[in-house]
């Protein structure tokens, strides 16, 4: 997990505790990767992404005393900036769940032809459109839910990895993603509903 990232030294992570300003920024510069690729895909609002990222570092070098060296250095950064999302998300006003009538033309021909078992067939760009019409409805989860989907499904972690990142216990990992992955399924089924009770939508030529 984040293999991409340079290894942050004992000898660096030291000179940070004591207040080196060329330290701290080697820090940054190195872990800034790490840190946004977090943010990124917890916080889909690109206005608030970087104001994430900086609250993130700020907590790192206001907390970097306590980090205990029994994992490694990465993984505790991981957490912080995993929970400064949780908090952000939990501060956000809770979003509708999507309807039918939500979506563009396009992409409701495109969720029509998915629930067809149709999307096989599909392009790159229309799945990536899929992917988008996806993150809104994971968005609409609750919290702790969206983490947990965003983890296991999207970037393909453990659940032992997410408990890593996270802190939170197996058993509780498990019971978030299968309520995610019953409220997503939901929704969907929810948006077929709709799509029956509606004109057709079709997608510009």
């Amino acid at each position: 997990m984040d293999d991409d990232i340079a290894p942050v030294t004992p000898s660096l992570l030291e000179q940070a505790k004591r207040g080196d300003e060329d330290a701290c920024d080697h820090l940054v510069e190195i872990l800034y990767p790490l840190v946004a690729r977090r943010v990124f895909n917890h916080v889909r609002r690109t206005a608030d992404q970087e104001d994430v990222i900086q609250e993130v570092f700020m907590k790192l070098f206001l907390k970097i005393d306590q980090f205990k060296e029994t994992s490694p250095f990465e993984h505790w950064v991981s957490r912080i900036a995993v929970t400064t999302c949780y908090d952000w998300l939990r501060k956000k006003k809770s979003r509708p769940l999507l309807s039918y009538s939500d979506l563009s033309e396009e992409e409701a021909a495109l969720v029509q032809r998915t629930l067809n078992g149709e999307i096989g067939q599909e392009a790159e760009r229309q799945r990536r459109q899929l992917a988008e019409v996806l993150d809104t409805l994971i968005d609409r989860l609750k919290p702790r839910e969206q983490i947990v989907v965003r983890l296991l499904d999207l970037e393909g972690n453990s659940v032992r990895e997410v408990g890593e990142i996270t802190g939170w216990g197996a058993s509780r990992i498990k019971t978030l993603a299968m309520r995610a992955r019953r409220k997503l399924a939901q929704q969907l089924n929810a948006l077929e509903q709709d799509s029956r009770k509606e004109p057709k939508k079709q997608p510009k030529p």
